[in-house]
């Protein structure tokens, strides 16, 4: 299978091309024929014209690669080799949402031939490639799974953002149905991944190798979460906290905050709901996950209690967000909990103005029903920096004052001015 893609007898394809599928597709055809599949031909013909619709990759990526960008399944029966890098969200019941997962499985499916490789990259619970894919791409195929196709499982590792950890430098865990196709699937990723591979020990190993690596995050996080709520009470600052307990060669140095995004905010509730099924409730990831969801409502409420302190009327009271994307340096606004700390304050008559340097503003409008201005309007009574882009990382307490009415309130969610605020009231966690 390695010799017909590198001599371009077979063809790879992968299967939606966001964040996660456009960079591994790219990355392969620059060594390989690579069919690039989404199911949204508006991307699709950006991506043909060299743009990234994640804003994440320059035009220079797509320079000296061998693929083809598609919206249409027929495309995928040249393919031999097949990724798939869709998303795997949670509904609204915070409940695990295979609706895309199936759906790639169904459409690679059809496309299967003897002698195929279909190869997930979407983070799931332990057993969902082998209990819920396979059996969708042996009824679609009408093929047996081991004994006409290979299936196997290598987890992503992309970090949005991220120039120093990148797909290529950072080890990759493949893993396949038995152990012939592991060989197969580890000699492939070892022509992108200068890395190389680790090996797991099965399928259901590898996915649960992913899914802690974002659970072990969460549940840290939601401890230094915790413990700023404590802190808070305590009138002491939680940053100057971990700066003195760090000084400790073995203390891990996690920081509290907003935990959103389309990995450590969803992947816990994955594991969450394979425990149940198998009649155990995972009380500490669990807790996890509650504290770290309850912080945008936590945060809006101790500004609200700061201008009532200042003596100043809520329905009158103007508050500034700073940053809308669920990390630093990225226009992903997907499960954003900036939007939490947006609509508690709202709840209270607040007038709420949002900028944001990375996010679109229609995306924004509507995902989220919430207006994106271009510019702070004016001055306003508390100001709250809700994500730590670089931008605006290099402002200081002069540039805020210009924005600020008397008695204006700070909050500081990451921690950017620990120490370096004197003029305005400031709060951080």
């Amino acid at each position: 299978m390695l010799n017909q893609l590198l001599h371009k007898k077979q063809h790879l394809a992968l299967i939606g091309l966001g964040y996660v599928g456009l960079p591994i597709a790219l990355e392969f055809a620059r060594f390989m024929s690579v069919i690039g599949f989404d199911i949204n031909d508006q991307r699709v013909q950006m991506m043909k014209k060299s743009i990234d619709p994640c804003k994440e990759l320059s035009s220079e990526a797509f320079n000296n690669t061998m693929i083809a960008f598609t919206s249409n399944p027929e495309d995928l029966r040249k393919a031999s080799f097949f990724i798939v890098a869709v998303p795997t969200p949670i509904n609204e019941y915070n409940q695990p949402n295979l609706k895309p997962l199936i759906s790639a499985s169904i459409t690679v499916g059809k496309a299967l031939k003897k002698g195929d490789y279909v190869v997930y990259e979407s983070t799931v619970y332990p057993g969902c490639t082998e209990e819920d894919c396979i059996p969708v791409l042996e009824q679609e195929s009408g093929l047996k799974c081991g004994t006409d196709f290979k299936v196997g499982y290598s987890p992503e590792r992309i970090n949005p953002g991220d120039k120093v950890h990148t797909l290529t430098n950072t080890k990759k865990i493949v893993s396949g149905c038995d152990a012939d196709s592991l060989e197969v699937i580890a000699s492939v990723y070892e022509q992108v991944i200068t890395a190389g591979v680790h090996r797991a020990t099965s399928i259901k190993v590898a996915e649960a190798g992913k899914i802690i690596e974002n659970t072990q995050r969460d549940v840290n996080i939601a401890l230094m979460n915790e413990l700023s709520i404590i802190f808070n009470r305590m009138g002491i600052n939680t940053y100057d906290v971990i700066e003195a307990a760090g000084t400790k060669w073995n203390f891990l140095k996690f920081y509290p905050g907003l935990v959103g995004g389309h990995c450590i905010g969803v992947d816990p509730y994955y594991l969450v709901h394979k425990a149940k099924q198998l009649g155990y409730h995972a009380h500490l990831i669990d807790a996890g996950r509650f504290v770290n969801d309850s912080m945008g409502g936590y945060i809006a409420k101790q500004a609200v209690k700061r201008i009532l302190a200042a003596d100043k009327h809520l329905s009158e009271s103007r508050i500034l967000v700073m940053g809308f994307t669920f990390k630093e340096n990225v226009s992903d606004i997907r499960n954003t909990k900036v939007a939490d700390i947006i609509n508690e304050l709202q709840s209270y008559r607040v007038q709420v103005d949002l900028v944001d340097p990375y996010a679109d503003a229609d995306e924004v409008k509507h995902e989220y029903g919430i207006e994106l201005n271009i510019q702070p309007q004016g001055t306003y009574d508390a100001i709250i920096v809700a994500v730590a882009h670089r931008q605006y990382r290099k402002m200081s307490e002069q540039d805020f004052l210009k924005l600020a009415n008397e008695t204006c309130l700070l909050v500081d969610i990451k921690g950017l001015y620990s120490n370096q605020i004197e003029k305005l009231e400031y709060w951080s966690l």
